[in-house]
């Protein structure tokens, strides 16, 4: 096949069937506040025998998001499922509750009501936005995504009805135009990144929650006046290579607890739902200026301390 072959909108939708998609471009203006709760944790029993990452079996394992289109009794609505790479273009969609009725109040999480990702089917282009949402229940944002192919996007997000849970839901979206397909970055334990220096340290465990790290340096100097970003020092989104499980990741501390720190060492905890290949975007802010840092994982193998840092330029778009 030829990889510099045109393709349609609908081309594009069909190879992120089999997770050929990527783009790096410009983002967005970031739009930050400073302080919000955490997610809400959600636990879901392992099926009996199911293999953790230490041997064992029972543990609970939190399930993945993003994978189903309707959960929950609410549904994503994407309004917009066809884009051109390259362009700017509005993107807009709905959640409906199980009558069909458009969802208009949210509970407030990390400082907004609804966070929006899109990511490639490769997970090489990676897009956190926080779009308005009109008085009808409509949510848009501006959008421009670089190259064509499929791309998945996320909605996260908790209704404001009482005893509702934090849901995130998916659905697929296609970029037209000139389609060369990407390989998976290999695995490291350093990203750079508009000069910055991401170092990661941990190990992502399938079926275990457990620590990773991630200390910000630029120039060889520790990073230690980090600023708040949507309640923390750093947002962290894990995707699963594959199928874009989409990954609760919990920070640990907050700004003004007393004890976290603002650098150069942010911390979360996160449980991957099975082995396999993953791809850890971590959201930071300095000097006024929101940044994401990449990084290819393997769950259940110790994060790579050596190797050529991944560069890593995407837009970040709010």
């Amino acid at each position: 096949m030829n990889t510099g072959l045109k393709i349609t909108a609908f081309a594009a939708a069909l190879a992120a069937t089999f997770g050929t998609a990527y783009g790096v471009g410009e983002g967005l203006d970031p739009v930050v506040a400073d302080r919000a709760p955490a997610h809400d944790e959600r636990h879901t029993p392992s099926a009996p025998g199911a293999e953790k990452g230490d041997g064992r079996t029972g543990h609970e394992t939190p399930p993945a998001g993003g994978l189903q289109i309707s959960e929950g009794g609410y549904t994503l609505d994407l309004k917009t499922p066809r884009v051109t790479a390259g362009h700017r273009t509005e993107l807009r969609f709905t959640v409906r509750d199980d009558r069909g009725r458009a969802v208009t109040e949210y509970r407030r999480e990390h400082d907004k009501e609804l966070h929006l990702i899109v990511a490639s089917r490769d997970l090489l282009t990676y897009r956190h936005l926080h779009p308005a949402r009109a008085a009808d229940g409509t949510w848009a944002t501006p959008v421009d995504l670089p190259r064509a192919g499929g791309y998945r996007v996320f909605a996260d997000f908790t209704p404001a009805r009482k005893g509702a849970e934090n849901l995130t839901l998916g659905a697929d979206l296609a970029a037209s135009g000139p389609y060369r397909p990407q390989e998976l970055p290999p695995a490291t334990g350093t990203a750079r990144v508009d000069g910055y220096e991401v170092e990661l340290t941990g190990t992502l465990r399938p079926g275990r929650a457990s620590e990773l790290r991630l200390s910000v340096s630029r120039d060889g100097e520790p990073v230690t006046d980090l600023q708040p970003y949507l309640g923390a020092y750093g947002h962290l989104v894990a995707l699963r290579a594959g199928d874009l499980a989409y990954l609760h990741v919990h920070p640990g501390g907050e700004p003004g607890d007393g004890r976290t720190e603002s650098g150069p060492a942010v911390s979360f905890t996160a449980t991957a739902p099975s082995t396999g290949s993953y791809r850890l975007f971590l959201d930071f802010k300095h000097d006024g200026v929101v940044r994401t840092a990449a990084f290819t994982v393997h769950a259940g193998e110790q994060a790579p301390s050596s190797g050529t840092p991944e560069e890593h330029s995407d837009g970040h778009g709010h």
